[in-house]
């Protein structure tokens, strides 16, 4: 059996006392909200905070106000399965919903948080192992030891993020709301994730993600494709959110393509958007953005299914995904 380490656990009842419990306790502490990746991180080690700060009885964490008209604000401790039943998330941000309804299994969901999933540790079959096994085969660049060995000869840590909702809320044009003893700031949902599998956030570790903005509709259909072994629990090992806006003539106006599952960090496919923008939605124009999704995607053998067929799978999920907002 896996047991936790022993730590200090504090429990902040407001935000300012959060950030200065975190400050004050240094390199060696951690917030956690439902705890569903902290502790099991905890428990093999990857993970090894001498402090751990419950942020769940912040009430500001749990706001949840505007709709699509004005834009959302949605807080970083609310559930996944809150936001998989709020009426008005359902109506007017349905992707969100369900991209969260697809996360792990009802019991979790219970648990878990927007904001955890949004922050979920980057994955990797090298790195979710139990101590032992990791120390068995000299640990790896992200935890312990030097080098990757899904790419031996790299530099640099391949962990995939595997958050559902991270490329949903890129399509989305989403921010998040960050906090900590030096004051506030914003960053966008696309600037918030780094292109690497251990400097995966560009986010401090002093720093309480306290709510996400979600900008106004204003049109714009989004939809979400996950690819998994099962039909629940697993993490993506590919996940496509689109986001399209239509213009009054039947174009494309604007378009965003984001893949999940494949590297370490949502990846905007630049080639597959301008495919779109100001042509008609029809299957030439979704079958090249498709084909220029596929030519993105590299996924690399760190997760479950053959990486091939993962990257062969980004053509036929991104096709569903366009076809299901071409209705």
């Amino acid at each position: 059996m896996m047991r936790l380490p022993k730590f200090n656990y504090r429990v902040a009842k407001k935000v300012s006392d959060a950030v200065k419990m975190i400050s004050d306790s240094g390199p060696d502490a951690m917030f956690v909200a439902g705890g569903t990746d902290l502790y099991p991180n905890m428990k093999r080690r990857q993970q090894t905070p001498k402090t751990v700060i419950s942020v769940t009885r912040l009430r500001e964490l749990h706001n949840l106000e505007g709709d699509a008209t004005k834009g959302m604000v949605i807080g970083g401790s609310i559930t996944l399965t809150e936001v998989c039943n709020n009426p008005r998330i359902r109506r007017d941000y349905p992707v969100i919903a369900e991209a969260a309804g697809l996360i792990s299994t009802p019991i979790l969901r219970n648990m878990g948080t927007i904001g955890g999933n949004l922050l979920l540790d980057t994955r990797c079959n090298y790195y979710d192992q139990n101590y032992e096994w990791r120390k068995a085969i000299n640990f790896c660049m992200k935890k312990d030891g030097d080098i990757c060995w899904v790419a031996p000869s790299s530099p640099r840590c391949w962990a995939v993020q595997s958050s559902d909702l991270a490329p949903v809320m890129v399509a989305l044009g989403a921010k998040v709301r960050l906090a900590s003893t030096s004051g506030e700031r914003i960053v966008s949902a696309s600037d918030l994730y780094n292109n690497d599998g251990i400097q995966y956030l560009n986010k401090r570790r002093d720093e309480l993600l306290i709510d996400i903005h979600l900008p106004p509709v204003n049109g714009t259909r989004a939809v979400y494709k996950k690819l998994r072994r099962r039909g629940a629990f697993d993490f993506p090992v590919l996940g496509v959110a689109a986001a399209l806006e239509m213009a009054g003539d039947g174009t494309v106006r604007d378009a965003r393509l984001i893949l999940g599952g494949v590297a370490p960090a949502p990846l905007k496919v630049a080639e597959a958007e301008a495919a779109l923008i100001g042509q008609r939605l029809d299957a030439e124009r979704i079958e090249e953005a498709a084909q220029a999704c596929y030519v993105k995607a590299r996924p690399l053998d760190n997760t479950d299914f053959v990486m091939g067929w993962r990257k062969q799978m980004a053509r036929p999920f991104v096709v569903r995904a366009l076809e299901e907002l071409q209705r």
